[in-house]
């Protein structure tokens, strides 16, 4: 029998997707008692073998779990840590009345809210939470009187409100973006008058009337350095935040780049002429991207061999480089265009999963991460905490275009990195907001 505090202290039952998608969870509730149903524990034993961080996260939490416990039982729960509440396991038990006309028993989802709303009648209804990351079992939830909530820890504000890594400045004195244009192509940027100080790598689009300027601010000496237009790879940014984008990949200074927009403003074309641009101060190019969002099941039914496979998940990589390989074809003879289909034949230019990157050393390599709103805060972080000297990572995604079924646009990992990361000398931001694919596909996103 468990054995619940009678103190104003809140109880969280916890879903198996919390574990998976932050396998220190149980850290982040404060004083607050947890509890695991048996069901959850079924369902990590599920995701414990594999190389994906979700099945990282199942064995990492099982074995916090059995360190905290000890020769312990979870009789009347064991004490997180000091200051925090205490966490036990649920065993399954009969359907309450309530709960047996609408869910069946086959489904897992239904033994855990089964198991939170017996403890919510032991308990007391206002005191206990359901916490999941599905919608629908959330709503399920409250169907029966039951308070649920999402995981809320990594979750940042309002996708409205992320920064984007540029800002507009009006009313510039005519001289000082006269001075921009002269050599030396810096200022100290005191001369700008705004009203929230810049961030570090904050670009800047700056007018007076008929005159304007591009320019990014550095911190290491308070100046502000003019933006030009590069070509990379035969790529020509077509708009200020591409010229920025195209600044920032380029950068040595600043190994860490985010690049967000909706479809079709060129963020994964960018990040790969610049990859191919300054290919031969890296060992190695990555490209890679989710092959799936949740779990490494769906691939497996996919006919043919393991390429067979990836091929339909990494087919959007090909396209970007047809289009560069096309772009050189036609603009210097057919020798740069075949050094594309050259470089992924050496394997100097690799696409693959990133499950795949998994164990590899990451060093002196231009590492681009395609679909990363498709990411949690903690494959991320596992990401960038495997870079090594001289390697520079690329984040591109849309915040807004999310397939992950536990993830929405504030708390996917994309989000949370430039939230955590912006102001930061090592890391520039960018926010593509026009569409450059065509026309069509310009009013297609915005009408449709």
């Amino acid at each position: 029998m468990i054995s619940f505090s009678t103190s104003k202290r809140k109880t969280f039952v916890l879903d198996t997707n919390i574990i998976l998608h932050d396998s220190s969870c149980i850290n982040q509730f404060d004083e607050h008692d947890i509890v695991i149903p048996i069901a959850v524990i079924e369902e990590l034993d599920r995701f414990k073998k594999g190389k994906e961080i979700l099945n990282c996260n199942a064995r990492e939490f099982a074995r916090a779990l059995d360190a905290l416990t000890g020769d312990r039982i979870f009789n009347g729960g064991v004490t997180i840590g000091p200051g925090k509440g205490k966490i036990t396991v649920c065993l399954d038990r009969e359907f309450h009345d309530k709960l047996k006309a609408n869910f069946s028993p086959d489904k897992p989802d239904h033994h855990i809210l089964n198991a939170a709303y017996h403890i919510a009648c032991e308990v007391a209804f206002d005191r206990v939470f359901l916490v999941t990351k599905d919608v629908n079992l959330r709503m399920k939830a409250k169907s029966i009187g039951l308070m649920a909530q999402d995981y809320s820890t990594d979750r940042v504000q309002s996708p409205a409100d992320i920064y984007k890594g540029t800002r507009v400045v009006e009313n510039i004195p005519a001289a000082v973006i006269d001075q921009l244009y002269a050599k030396p192509c810096e200022m100290d940027a005191a001369i700008l008058d705004v009203t929230e100080p810049l961030l570090s790598n904050e670009y800047l689009i700056m007018k007076n009337g008929s005159k304007s300027a591009l320019g990014v601010f550095l911190p290491q000496n308070r100046t502000i350095r003019r933006i030009d237009t590069q070509v990379c790879y035969g790529i020509r940014p077509r708009n200020a935040e591409q010229c920025f984008a195209m600044d920032a990949l380029m950068n040595p200074d600043v190994p860490l780049v985010t690049i967000t927009g909706k479809a079709g403003t060129g963020k994964t074309l960018l990040a790969l002429a610049a990859a191919l641009e300054k290919r031969r101060y890296y060992r190695q190019i990555f490209i890679s991207r989710p092959s799936v969002p949740l779990s490494n099941k769906d691939i497996g039914f996919l006919p043919g061999d393991i390429q067979s496979k990836l091929d339909p998940y990494m087919q959007p990589l090909y396209d970007n480089l047809s289009v560069i390989e096309s772009n050189q074809n036609g603009k210097n003879g057919s020798r740069q265009g075949r050094r594309v289909k050259e470089l992924l034949d050496e394997e100097k230019i690799v696409i693959t999963p990133l499950s795949y990157i998994r164990g590899r050393s990451i060093v002196k390599v231009f590492f681009i991460v395609d679909e990363a709103q498709n990411l949690t805060p903690h494959e991320v972080k596992t990401i960038i905490t495997r870079a090594g000297e001289g390697t520079k990572i690329i984040f591109t995604g849309d915040i807004y275009q999310i397939d992950h079924p536990y993830l929405d646009s504030q708390s996917n990992g994309l989000s949370y990195l430039i939230e955590k990361m912006k102001g930061q000398n090592l890391y520039t931001h960018i926010n593509l907001e026009k569409g450059e694919r065509s026309e069509l596909s310009d009013l297609a996103i915005s009408l449709l």
